[in-house]
């Protein structure tokens, strides 16, 4: 599986979401096992943080499409065309009973998402049919084919990105470009301190039917430690690598137990049962 360092310095890998947790473990990762790494974030002072570690970096905003064509423009003019991967990292999690999330705030996860992440797949997707290869990788999640209760705009997101990735992967079928879907349960990351600022910016918990649970269970996103099983991001750079170097890449990569005990029942389990578990996961 493992290609030569040389061979791996010659391939540019292009990822989103950079400034912290996954996107920030992966873009270190790659460049230590000799990728040519563009690591891109939202805020012009993370992509200034990330030159300063060395990396190349570019502005990149997934809800703006002019930001996805000008990083990806300027990518391609130091690669002199060339792009061997994109890692889609970027997103977060908007916690929310469904009847509280107005239709703005659905909005707004699915253009960080998954619109934008559409968005710069579709433009990368005709450079890599001209050279012959390439690899898609999409983090997505357990709670892209499991749902749990107060997490419906994240599941919402995750689930489409994982049927529209599924379609894709048929449809690049022969063309040299493989397509994978990186599936974490929890990782130690900045999503729960990232999830409380979404909550604060478009939940009225005072006004919401679920007022005592949002009570009880927000303490929990303060909380960096609750979540059991919890795994480092390097637990994701691992699948990456192999999604990267593997002459036949997984179409999926489960991440962590929950998501291989989720991924067995939902095959196996009435759904009766299953939505008993989620319930007591939730």
């Amino acid at each position: 599986m493992s290609m030569p360092s040389k061979e791996r310095s010659q391939r540019s890998v292009l990822i989103t979401g950079c400034s912290s947790g996954i996107g920030a473990c992966v873009a270190h990762g790659l460049r230590e096992r000799g990728y040519r790494v563009f690591a891109t974030a939202r805020q012009e002072a993370d992509v200034q943080r990330l030159m300063s570690e060395g990396f190349e970096s570019y502005l990149l905003d997934l809800t703006d499409s002019d930001t996805i064509a000008n990083a990806l423009e300027a990518v391609l003019y130091r690669t002199e065309g060339k792009l061997y991967a994109l890692f889609n990292n970027g997103a977060y999690a908007q916690p929310g009973a469904v009847e509280d999330l107005s239709r703005a705030c659905l909005t707004a996860s699915f253009e960080t998402n998954l619109f934008g992440w559409h968005d710069l797949t579709v433009r990368v997707l005709p450079i890599m049919r001209a050279q012959g290869y390439g690899r898609i990788i999409q983090n997505s999640s357990v709670l892209g084919f499991t749902a749990l209760k107060y997490r419906g705009a994240y599941n919402a997101t995750k689930f489409a990105l994982e049927g529209l990735s599924d379609t894709l992967r048929l449809e690049l079928h022969g063309s040299g470009i493989y397509l994978s879907l990186i599936e974490p349960g929890p990782i130690h990351s900045r999503i729960n301190a990232n999830a409380l600022q979404a909550f604060e910016r478009w939940i009225d918990p005072q006004h919401s039917t679920h007022r005592e649970h949002y009570v009880q269970q927000l303490p929990r996103l303060l909380d960096q430690q609750h979540a059991a099983y919890k795994l480092p991001p390097e637990a994701v750079l691992k699948r990456v690598i192999h999604a990267l170097e593997s002459d036949r890449p997984r179409r999926r990569y489960p991440v962590t137990m929950p998501t291989y005990l989720f991924s067995v029942l939902k095959r196996v389990a009435p759904t009766a049962f299953l939505d008993w578990m989620q319930i007591r996961v939730s």
